[in-house]
C-alpha cells in the first residue's frame, strides 16, 4: 500500500506509450499531477520535446523515449534507459493507436479496403499494445506488482460503421486485456491489467469526422450526441480519474476489466 492513502502514487514510475497524443498527451499530465515520474514514449522527437517540456513546467518528473511502439528492440532499449534512470517500472498506459484514413470505408465499399491498411490499423493499435506489454510487463512480472493499462473503445462493443479494422484491433485489445489479466494473476500475483473504453472524444485525428469547418457536429458526430445520455463529447481530463484509480492500490483487487468512459453511450438502447 501507499502510506494510508490507497489513492496515493507519488513516487511511482510509469511509461506512457502515445504520451504525445490528445489522450495519452492528458493521460501523461494526470499521472505527473498524482506525483508520478512519467517516461513519454513515441516516434516523433518534435512532439516529445514539446510535451517533455509542458510537463515539466508543471514540476513534473520526465523523461523521453523515441521510439516505435512496434519495433521489440527500441522499446528493449527504452525499458533499460526507465529502469537505469529510475529502478523500476510500476506503471505502463498503452495509448499508443489511432485510425488509419485508408482503413475507412464510410462512403464506399468494405470489399474496397485494401488489406495492407486493415493490416495497418491492426498493427498499430493491437500489436501497439501487446508489443510494449510484454516488453516492459517482464520487469513488473519480475518484481510481481504493477498496474497495465490499455486503451480500447466503444469501437470494440458494438459495430461503429465505416472503422472495421480499427474495430477488430480495439476488440482484441478487450480480449487481449482479460487474458493477460489472467495470466499474470496466476503466475505472477501482483500485477493487474485493465483497460478504459473511451466514448466519442474530440481528437487531431477524428476532428475533421465530428466537426465541420464552423465548429458544429458533423451529422456523423449528430448521431452519436444523439445515441450518448450526456449529450457531449468528452474531454481528455475525464479519463484520469478511472486510470488513476486502476493504477494504484485502491484497485488492488481489480484486473481484467474493461471500464467504459463514455457518457453513457454504451448503455443506451437508443430509445
Amino acid at each position: 500500500m501507499a502510506g494510508s492513502n490507497a489513492f496515493d502514487l507519488s513516487g511511482r514510475t510509469a511509461v506512457v506509450t502515445g504520451g504525445y497524443g490528445v489522450l495519452g498527451g492528458s493521460i501523461a499530465l494526470g499521472l505527473a499531477n498524482a506525483g508520478v515520474r512519467v517516461a513519454i514514449l513515441g516516434r516523433r522527437e518534435d512532439a516529445l520535446s514539446a510535451k517533455r517540456d509542458e510537463l515539466r513546467a508543471t514540476g513534473a518528473d520526465v523523461m523521453t523515449l523515441a521510439a516505435d511502439a512496434m519495433d521489440e528492440a527500441q522499446l528493449a532499449r527504452a525499458r533499460d534507459r526507465v529502469v537505469d534512470a529510475w529502478g523500476s517500472i510500476d506503471i505502463l498506459i498503452n495509448a499508443a493507436g489511432g485510425n488509419v484514413a485508408r482503413s475507412r470505408n464510410d462512403n464506399s465499399s468494405i470489399f474496397d479496403v485494401p488489406l495492407d491498411a486493415f493490416d495497418e490499423v491492426l498493427r498499430l493499435n493491437l500489436h501497439g499494445s501487446v508489443i510494449p506489454t510484454m516488453i516492459f510487463g517482464r520487469v513488473m512480472a519480475d518484481r510481481g506488482a504493477g498496474s497495465i493499462v490499455n486503451i480500447s473503445s466503444m469501437a470494440a462493443f458494438q459495430a461503429l460503421s465505416g472503422v472495421m479494422g480499427y474495430s477488430v484491433a480495439k476488440a482484441g485489445i478487450d480480449n487481449f486485456t482479460r487474458w493477460m489479466a489472467v495470466e499474470m494473476a496466476r503466475k505472477h500475483p501482483g500485477v493487474r491489467v485493465n483497460a478504459v473504453a473511451p466514448g466519442f472524444f474530440v481528437t487531431t485525428q477524428n476532428r475533421a469526422v465530428l466537426e465541420q469547418a464552423d465548429g458544429s457536429p458533423t451529422a456523423r458526430a449528430q448521431r452519436i450526441l444523439e445515441r450518448t445520455p450526456m449529450g457531449r463529447f468528452g474531454t481528455p481530463e475525464e479519463l484520469i480519474g478511472a486510470i488513476l484509480w486502476l493504477c494504484g492500490d485502491a484497485a488492488s483487487f481489480v484486473t481484467g476489466v474493461v471500464i467504459p468512459v463514455d457518457g453513457g453511450f454504451s448503455a443506451f438502447s437508443g430509445v
